[in-house]
């Protein structure tokens, strides 16, 4: 198995130790291979390291690997930063027919700046792969800076599973204030956004704002204190003073709400993988969470700053309408595709963009209008139902995708005619 990533480093970083560390590159490409190696002796196998790098990305070569629309001053000068670097910060050689990975001397490690000849210079740290129980950037210490900051950043990866049980729990005053993967730890996420804001009833207005353009009848969001309990617990005011508890909110209200605190959380940067966004909540408020979703990324006409944290985000849906709402240029579809290779036939995944957007490099690999029609036009292309067999046991009865007045414009009613 071979991984590769292309990704934006944090210029800095604290190991385990509390030693901090400074990246001297912050674009880098980070490229791992896997494989099984047979034992000889017990006849099982293991997993074994192949090949491993770490190459620096320079920021002339940035403009050609950032090929969305951005602005190079500021935002792109903010986050490709560090001196040029000839060499790679990890390598993968072979010494008598064994695999090494080596560890290059980095320019901001202390071991780099009292070596005399200086920089990537110095002679690398050899590791034979046979023996390694992981990889080499995931053991980076301050000592090798910016393996450390790589490290930290693939970290920062979290694929968000909101559940609403996690969600609906209280906080212990002790516990970490930041949001699990499931959602849970939101009450202490929220005020400890509040508490070291220099306004919380201005954090908790924003938050309760920003869950009103999904339920309407929202008057305040807070985080009340039980210090008996040592309990911190989320409640949200109806417009009628009503006091409710997140134990009783709906599960799209909490979802939403989680989300809306993410996007105040300067602490919460990185990749963040969110699967089928749109579940629980009411279609009428699918171009709200698209909206709050492309607020919680960053902005890349402005500079990377506590204001606008250095964050991706990515969703997979089935919706049409989520679909339908999403930026042209931010679509990509997954399609199955059959290949052939080394005599097998096996399935692979092709993602593939729209036509002229930025993702369409060729035609060859542009979505078609057709691929789309069917999340664009569901209910006309769909095939015929049981409901339309004659050998149906049930009545026949109009449906409500039937009604020629339900049916939006000419290109609907025209199809029906047509029938």
């Amino acid at each position: 198995m071979t991984f590769g990533v292309e990704m934006i480093v944090p210029e800095t970083a604290t190991d385990e130790l509390g030693q901090p560390a400074n990246a001297s590159l912050t674009f880098l490409r980070y490229e791992l291979e896997l494989g099984l190696r047979q034992d000889s002796d017990s006849g099982g196998s293991t997993l074994e390291i192949r090949r491993e790098a770490l190459l620096p990305i320079t920021q002339g070569e940035a403009a050609k690997l950032l090929p969305f629309p951005h602005k190079a001053s500021p935002w792109r000068k903010s986050v490709v930063r560090g001196a040029r670097r000839g060499g790679p910060f990890v390598s993968t050689t072979q010494k008598e027919g064994k695999i090494v990975i080596q560890r290059h001397q980095d320019s901001g490690s202390r071991t780099s700046q009292n070596n005399q000849d200086g920089g990537s210079r110095g002679r690398p740290i050899p590791a034979p792969a046979q023996s390694l129980k992981r990889t080499i950037v995931s053991a980076a210490t301050a000592e090798a800076p910016t393996l450390l900051c790589a490290q930290r950043e693939m970290e920062s990866w979290l694929q968000l599973q909101l559940e609403p049980t996690a969600l609906r729990q209280s906080s212990e005053l002790n516990s970490t204030p930041h949001l699990k993967p499931n959602g849970e730890g939101l009450p202490a996420t929220l005020y400890r956004i509040a508490r070291t804001s220099n306004s919380p009833e201005a954090v908790y207005a924003r938050v309760a704002n920003r869950l009103a353009e999904l339920v309407k009848d929202v008057r305040e969001i807070n985080v009340e204190r039980d210090d008996k309990l040592e309990l911190l617990t989320l409640t949200l005011t109806d417009r009628e003073g009503t006091r409710h508890p997140a134990r009783s909110l709906s599960d799209g209200t909490l979802r939403f709400l989680a989300l809306s605190v993410l996007e105040m959380d300067t602490e919460a940067n990185g990749v963040l993988c969110l699967e089928e966004p749109e579940n629980g909540i009411h279609p009428d408020r699918i171009t709200a969470m698209l909206r709050l979703l492309q607020d919680i990324s960053m902005d890349v006409d402005l500079a990377v700053g506590p204001e606008n944290p250095l964050r991706q985000i990515l969703v997979n849906t089935h919706s049409p309408l989520v679909v339908g709402e999403c930026p042209d240029d931010a679509l990509v579809l997954a399609r199955g595709v059959e290949t052939v290779a080394e005599g097998h036939t096996f399935n692979k995944v092709s993602f593939q963009g729209l036509a002229q957007t930025w993702r369409d490099k060729s035609d060859t690999y542009a979505v078609s209008r057709g691929q789309l029609l069917t999340y664009l036009n569901p209910l006309c292309l769909q095939p015929p139902s049981s409901a339309d067999s004659p050998s149906s046991q049930h009545r026949p009865s109009r449906r409500v995708r039937d009604r020629i007045d339900l049916m939006q414009g000419d290109f609907f009613r025209q199809m029906v005619a047509e029938k």
